[in-house]
């Protein structure tokens, strides 16, 4: 299976449905942003603490890295950054531009996997911004040494990605309150049958797979970076009453 070309298939359909995910921010937001007012978010629920990004984004070079939709990428514009948006769905992309057209934002959109950057050199980013997303794309380690590769010395890695301990129960009885234990990690959709696909993820939701806290964490340290900061976060589904359900990480690339 093509999981990246069947994945951005899925990915524009869930624009069309009103995916949360895929819904741009307001005209309101942008306003707020442009006099400071902003937070943006890694994970579903708890903003990303203000402390983690510089204290000036004015000429900020950040890659919003599988990051489409028109939320984050266009709030950082409005802050001052230097903002392209790196996206597998060509849907969600036109997402960013329309808010970027709509409320006078300049921003890039780039269509690509999240693990080849190389339409990207060396060292052309202060930040990367990097949103629960890697569940959808089977390798992981792949992401990290590409970020690595695009931040200048000193840059930050702002990434958000889901516990894999999530992927061990079915999934439709979870989502009823009802916690049985059935898949082994890593979990790999591709591996399931057509009929439990269709039962786990349906006709039209993206694949998604599990990557373990060695890879997530483990596989940023490889890549080179220095970790300084973590926090959980909440999913908001029965899950999420009993354990957290995301994983927020801000890392550097050091001095040389």
């Amino acid at each position: 299976m093509d999981i990246r070309a069947y994945n951005r298939e899925k990915w524009d359909l869930q624009v069309q449905f009103g995916n949360p995910w895929t819904i741009p921010c307001s005209p309101e937001v942008i306003a707020a942003a442009r006099i400071g007012e902003w937070s943006v978010l890694l994970t579903e629920q708890k903003p990303v603490p203000r402390s983690w990004f510089p204290n000036y984004l004015h000429g900020v070079d950040i890659l919003c890295l599988a990051s489409g939709g028109g939320q984050q990428g266009p709030i950082l514009a409005a802050v001052g950054a230097n903002v392209t948006v790196f996206d597998n769905s060509l849907r969600q992309l036109e997402q960013d531009r329309m808010v970027a057209k709509r409320d006078g934002l300049v921003l890039i959109t780039v269509e690509g996997d999240m693990r080849d950057l190389s339409v990207f050199g060396d060292g052309c980013f202060d930040l990367v911004f990097h949103p629960v997303s890697n569940v959808f794309c089977p390798e992981v380690r792949p992401v990290w040494r590409e970020a690595f590769r695009v931040l200048r010395p000193g840059g930050i890695l702002l990434a958000g990605f889901g516990n894999p301990c999530m992927y061990i129960f079915d999934y439709p009885l979870a989502e009823k309150g009802v916690f049985e234990v059935k898949y082994p990690l890593p979990f790999d959709a591709t591996q399931l049958s057509e009929e439990e696909r269709r039962r786990m993820f349906g006709e039209d939701d993206p694949l998604e797979f599990s990557h373990s806290i060695e890879e997530q964490i483990g596989g940023q340290l490889e890549a080179g970076f220095i970790l300084t900061g973590l926090y959980e976060d909440q999913q908001n589904t029965p899950l999420g009453k009993y354990m957290p359900g995301y994983i927020a990480t801000r890392a550097l690339k050091p001095m040389e």
